[in-house]
């Protein structure tokens, strides 16, 4: 019998960093994320040996152990085998043999979410396994502990809710872990046409997200105005984007992504650098209205809303940075686990 699981990446269309303690702690943080198809993939398979074997694609990496036991962090690895630790000192695993193989869409660092989904994915799978009773709010929220408070990673909660959840959703978050997913009914002719008008783009530089979101974090605990205003202005975005999409007010979609990438800037340094300024300005000059730079900053994707036909243009005026484009689709469901024989 083998298990397997797969938990969709996320696009942050507005609200990000606002889902960081101590910001959202002290003035609530509000975040609009659309999940698409691209994915974090986990498979279990059992054999008799007492062995444990993590498998991971994206690192090129094996590692085996002896089931049962707490077994000591390894740079890399540290998501698959904090999550079995997890598993042996709460839920009983066990010394049953198995191999759990991990694999993603995308490469790491990319900001997409990459850990959270990979988190979620891998806690899917388990929850088939081992029958654990997660509700969609259990899962996420267990995700963000286990990455959050028992490996001590830096970073929000909206990664391993979008994940969980799926879809396009406001979501709200609030001191002492509350968090409330708000699934946005939007027409279908809106979303099509804004999945049509979002270019994806890799800058093929991945980089390490803990820095940017530290100085975040200082920003808020020192009470750095300039950075506190910015996520207050960032919070509002996402009020803006769920009434443009709600409404299907779409000629707006690219002036609140520009509007929220100048103020993303003045939440930490490192956010943009001179090579992402330079290709978002260049998408600007070719037709698109705004865009975002995934995740913390720093590097990985990048996508630009680009109405009526603009691209194409777009797309040609970018080929020199050297970069991917990536398709995709968005998708409405969330985690998802299943067996098979």
């Amino acid at each position: 019998m083998i298990w397997r699981s797969k938990a969709p990446f996320r696009l942050g269309l507005a609200g990000g960093g606002t889902d960081l303690s101590p910001y959202c702690d002290l003035h609530g943080g509000a975040i609009l994320n659309v999940t698409i198809s691209l994915y974090a993939h986990s498979t279990i398979e059992l054999f008799d040996s007492p062995k444990v074997i993590f498998n991971s694609i994206d690192q090129n990496t094996i590692l085996e152990f002896d089931a049962g036991s707490v077994i000591p962090l390894h740079k890399g690895l540290d998501l698959q085998i904090g999550l079995y630790n997890y598993l042996v000192k709460n839920e009983k695993i066990g010394s049953q043999g198995f191999r759990i193989t991990t694999h993603m869409d995308v490469p790491a660092g990319s900001g997409l979410g990459t850990s959270s989904t990979l988190m979620v994915s891998m806690l899917k799978v388990y929850s088939e396994l081992l029958n654990i009773p997660f509700g969609d709010y259990d899962l996420a929220h267990k995700a963000y502990e286990i990455e959050r408070i028992d490996l001590g990673l830096a970073g929000g909660r909206q990664d391993q809710y979008a994940a969980t959840f799926g879809g396009v959703n406001y979501m709200e978050f609030y001191k002492d872990d509350k968090v409330i997913v708000n699934p946005l009914r939007i027409k279908l002719e809106y979303l099509n046409e804004l999945e049509n008008n979002i270019i994806l783009f890799f800058t093929s530089s991945s980089r390490s997200s803990s820095d940017i979101i530290k100085e975040q974090v200082k920003n808020v605990s020192e009470e750095n105005t300039k950075s506190i205003e910015a996520m207050h202005q960032l919070k509002e975005q996402s009020r803006m984007m769920k009434e443009a999409l709600l409404k299907g007010k779409l000629h707006e979609i690219g002036e609140i992504l520009d509007f929220g990438f100048q103020q993303k800037k003045k939440m930490a340094q490192n956010i943009s650098n001179s090579q992402l300024d330079e290709i978002y300005e260049e998408a600007k000059k070719a037709g698109a209205t705004g865009g975002k730079i995934s995740g913390a900053g720093g590097g990985g994707f990048m996508f630009f809303y680009c109405p009526g036909v603009s691209k194409y243009k777009v797309i040609e005026k970018l080929k020199r940075f050297d970069g991917e484009f990536r398709s995709y689709q968005f998708t409405p469901l969330g985690a998802r686990s299943w067996k098979t024989e």
